[in-house]
């Protein structure tokens, strides 16, 4: 029989983990329940093979969560059980990995898993937020409620991360055609040039030995320039990946003049849709900031936001130490403070997230709007560079022939 390994809790709250043969998931966990466990994860440990087995199968993207939530939602709300709306999803989409995913969901649930700690089992590929969200939503008896919120949530993220993509589609395009151009020209045009320079020798403007030399080595060294750009990027990335370095870097781009003040703008309508999300769905206030702020990736807020939790547990509230440590802009530490007073942070977090939403697509507008014409004059200069040092040669070659 194939061996599984488990990790399940006591009744007195203790968790317990280990390996267990077994005919399948499902009777592994018939036979925990029977000896008084609750099972948390269930998988087969079939070692190193089984692993990178399970890390070669395709993962749910983005979409295909927000899309399954959304669905599921309204299976819910339309009073299918749990059970007979997962086998509803199932057969309304081909995708292979999705089919697979919610299979695996229906036969927890039916073995007596909640769906929180089904959904748990799926080897990350549902956020430790999504998870506690569907726990509190079990919790409270309204499962169909949460998972709405949660599309709405997922949707509204969707939403934020393709204004700012969407924005730096038309840069790229410009850059990408910007160095083509340049070097077409370098390969293509100059080289069409040098005839005419190879008996000036030293006589050659400094400009133009530049322009002709860069044109040699794009041409006879083209590899070796993309192995060096794969390398740095290799190098920046495994440098990024260190603690210190990241927060560092992290410190180093918001203090950026303008695009610092998006970063703060987009990680402020994140971190407060969230946490009012999780408000709303009936988490302690302690217990959303904690998770709220793992959406957040700019280590500079994250750290703020780590001595606000502090804060929170020694009774000072929300605003005080976010003011404090100006973790957010001041707008929306008024809002929440007076939220805070009010009793409605959920309601007021949810219209800073409005707010913050609608300045972020301000801002990116504004970034572009600067940004293209830098990168059109940007272009125009190095090319009106190598036309001028490439005539600036022609006409020494003349006064030498005069």
């Amino acid at each position: 029989m194939p061996r599984y390994f488990y990790k399940a809790v006591k009744l007195d709250g203790e968790e317990v983990e280990g390996e267990q043969e077994a005919l399948d998931e499902g009777a592994l966990v018939a036979h925990l329940q029977a000896e008084g466990l609750i099972p948390l994860q269930t998988r087969s440990a079939g070692g190193l093979t089984a692993t990178l087995a399970r890390r070669r199968r395709k993962r749910l993207s983005a979409k295909d969560v927000e899309i399954v939530t959304r669905q599921l939602a309204t299976l819910l709300q339309a009073g299918l059980p749990l059970d007979r709306a997962l086998t509803v999803l199932a057969g309304l989409t081909t995708e292979e990995h999705v089919v697979r995913v919610l299979a695996d969901l229906q036969d927890r649930v039916r073995g007596g898993s909640t769906l929180s700690t089904a959904l748990e089992a799926q080897d990350g590929q549902f956020p430790k937020l999504y998870v506690n969200m569907v726990r509190a939503g079990e919790a409270s008896g309204a499962v169909d409620e949460v998972m709405l919120r949660l599309a709405d949530y997922l949707e509204r993220s969707a939403e934020l991360r393709g204004t700012v993509t969407s924005a730096l589609v038309y840069p790229s395009i410009l850059l990408f055609v910007a160095g083509l151009s340049v070097i077409l020209l370098l390969v293509f045009v100059v080289p069409q040039f040098t005839v005419l320079f190879d008996d000036m020798g030293a006589a050659l403007p400094l400009p133009t030995r530049i322009v002709v030399g860069a044109g040699e080595i794009v041409r006879g060294y083209w590899w070796a320039l993309l192995v060096a750009v794969a390398v740095i990027a290799l190098l920046l990335e495994r440098w990024l990946m260190n603690p210190d370095n990241r927060r560092r870097f992290d410190y180093w781009v918001m203090a950026l003049p303008l695009l610092g003040d998006l970063i703060w703008k987009m990680e402020t309508a994140r971190f407060c849709h969230t946490l009012s999300t999780l408000l709303k769905n009936g988490l302690p206030l302690l217990s959303g900031l904690n998770l709220a702020k793992e959406v957040v990736d700019n280590r500079k807020i994250g750290e703020g936001l780590n001595e606000v939790a502090d804060g929170l547990k020694h009774g000072r509230g929300l605003a005080e130490p976010m003011a404090t440590r100006q973790v957010l802009p001041e707008l929306a530490l008024q809002m929440i403070r007076v939220g805070e007073e009010s009793g409605t942070l959920d309601a007021m977090l949810a219209k800073v997230a409005d707010i913050f939403d609608r300045e972020t697509r301000a801002s990116v507008q504004r970034m572009l709007t600067l940004l293209e014409p830098v990168l059109i004059i940007g272009l125009g200069i190095v090319i009106a560079g190598i036309i001028v040092s490439i005539l600036m040669a022609i006409l020494g070659a003349n006064e030498l022939v005069l």
